[in-house]
């Protein structure tokens, strides 16, 4: 294994394409509540639209050799754009600054887990986070089913906040430490 961390920049989204959508099977897969909400999320529907309406973007695929072996996606975005025809996904009201932080889109293909990629990922991804003075408030979306997931951004500090449309999303929270 020789794996490589590269910053992608919003221009280079496409290279995601492929684990996005393995991302999304790999959710559908694990669901037990609607499964069927993934058949219309792929890389068009979830991460375009996301990185263009966003502020700020940061992606960062790890690679083995030139294959493309994981990656994560975070973004800071006004928080009115997590109240959507979808779903509101907080209660707005709780977020004192007008942006907040999401830690939006994580995977690892299969073969690949457990080697410290997931944290290292997400320690990037706090990193570049916390960087911004007006984001106090980060949000991590797991979709049901992904018990695994969970657990994991639970011991990386985060708690279960809530959840929504009906369980098929829980809602976990940070806060910018003082």
């Amino acid at each position: 294994m020789e794996l490589r961390y590269e910053i992608l920049p919003d221009s280079q989204i496409e290279e995601c394409r492929d684990s996005c959508n393995e991302l999304m099977a790999f959710q559908k897969s694990k669901a037990t509540i609607k499964p069927e909400l993934f058949d219309s999320m792929n890389f068009e529907t979830r991460l375009v639209p996301s990185v263009k309406a966003a502020l700020h973007n940061y992606t960062v695929v790890v690679k083995d050799g030139e294959q493309i072996v994981g990656y994560v996606y975070s973004n800071i975005s006004p928080k009115e754009a997590y109240s959507n025809s979808f779903a509101t996904f907080f209660d707005l009201s709780t977020v004192r600054q007008k942006n907040v932080g999401c830690l939006s889109q994580f995977y690892i293909k299969e073969g690949y887990r457990q080697y410290g990629i997931g944290s290292k990922l997400f320690d990037l991804s706090m990193s570049w986070l916390q960087q911004f003075e007006d984001v106090e408030d980060y949000f991590i979306y797991v979709s049901n089913g992904n018990d695994n997931a969970l657990e994991f951004y639970k011991r990386k500090g985060f708690a279960v906040s809530h959840q929504i449309l009906d369980g098929f999303i829980t809602v976990l929270r940070s806060k910018k430490a003082s």
